[in-house]
């Protein structure tokens, strides 16, 4: 019934440009206009993952709610965690519009949006005023464009929203912010690292909660720089990996929209991101978390992200082309593939085609 309402409902979104789409979409969410998840999750889909307890692998991908406007209706929708941001330091307006680009032949989206958002401020207010609501909400952070001191702008980020955030995701891999990308050189990763964890420590000494640290990478690295790169998110004992951003390729897009700038999401990155996801989970040997991101539009392609190694889930354009029935898709199958296989979760099954993805090309 959701999906086929979706259905009738997408011509009239898809009428409008894609951030006005998804401005109303978000403002539907802030005036409680979505459709709830009422049925409890099944006992296979939960797990315990950084210290965290998740009823569900299933996430919303960081640039959807950018100033944590709806991370309530998120979970309401049957989510098992919601991520808001990017957010920096100081309010930023992002690049010029028209800057998200929908790539419907190739179920595809290009964004060169430039993490524009409320800054800190406004995304913490929010995120106080919801602290007591429960559920896992994770903040992504990033840095001013204009930032003399890119670390700084994380360490921010970690020192003022402590209080509120589950977790926080490092995000060093948007193609959309000139030399952010630089930060993944191992060099400049150490450098960054240390100051981040550093900063975390602080914090704890000073008698906070110790909070997961996710680092979020970009689908763009060479096969050669993956291992040294892991390396060294390994050695600073980071509490997962988010693989992945979006990518710069264009290989094999076929939309007339396609030359635009940017960075690609949705169905072209699934075999991208999932060949780059279980070559980390080989070199880690399931040791680290992997949050598994690009192009899960339907239960069997997040069974496949998880088959690859992946413990966490994160959709984004296959929600603009699926739409929110597809989050209650992807849990069924996951449970219908669990029962059917007599497993009793999802462990039992993660990695379980790493070898197989890991020879895929990137």
């Amino acid at each position: 019934m959701l999906k086929s309402i979706y259905r009738l409902t997408r011509p009239a979104l898809f009428a409008l440009s894609p951030e006005e789409a998804h401005e109303l979409t978000v403002r539907a969410l802030e005036c409680g206009v979505y459709p709830r998840s009422t049925a409890a999750d099944d006992r296979a889909l939960s797990q315990s993952v950084f210290g965290l307890e998740f009823k569900n692998p299933i996430g919303i991908a960081a640039g959807y709610d950018k100033d944590a406007r709806v991370p309530d209706a998120v979970l309401g929708m049957g989510c098992g965690f919601a991520e808001i941001g990017t957010v920096t330091p100081h309010p930023q307006s992002g690049n010029p519009k028209p800057r998200i680009f929908r790539l419907v032949e190739d179920n595809a989206l290009i964004n060169r949006l430039g993490f524009n958002n409320g800054g800190h401020e406004a995304a913490l207010a929010r995120l106080e005023a919801r602290k007591d609501r429960g559920g896992i909400v994770g903040v992504n952070i990033g840095a001013n464009k204009d930032s003399v001191d890119r670390g700084e702008d994380y360490v921010l980020g970690l020192l003022r929203f402590n209080s509120v955030a589950s977790y926080f995701t490092v995000n060093i891999s948007s193609p959309n912010t000139p030399g952010l990308r630089d930060l993944q050189a191992p060099a400049a990763l150490e450098a960054l690292l240390a100051r981040v964890m550093a900063a975390r420590t602080r914090l704890i000494n000073d008698g906070a909660q110790k909070r997961p640290i996710v680092v979020k990478i970009s689908p763009d690295i060479a096969a050669d720089d993956i291992a040294p790169i892991v390396e060294k998110l390994m050695a600073y004992d980071v509490d997962a990996i988010a693989v992945s951003n979006t990518t710069l390729s264009r290989d094999g897009l076929k939309s007339s929209d396609s030359r635009e700038a940017g960075g690609v999401s949705g169905r072209p990155l699934f075999q991208r991101s999932t060949a780059m996801l279980a070559r980390i989970f080989k070199q880690t040997e399931g040791r680290i978390p992997l949050i598994g991101i690009g192009g899960i539009d339907s239960g069997p392609r997040a069974l496949e992200k998880i088959e690859a190694g992946a413990t966490l889930l994160q959709l984004y354009t296959g929600l603009i082309y699926e739409g929110p029935s597809l989050i209650g898709e992807i849990k069924s199958h996951l449970t219908k593939t669990l029962h059917e296989g007599r497993q009793t979760n999802l462990a039992a099954i993660r990695g379980r085609h790493a070898d197989v993805w890991a020879k895929q090309p990137l």
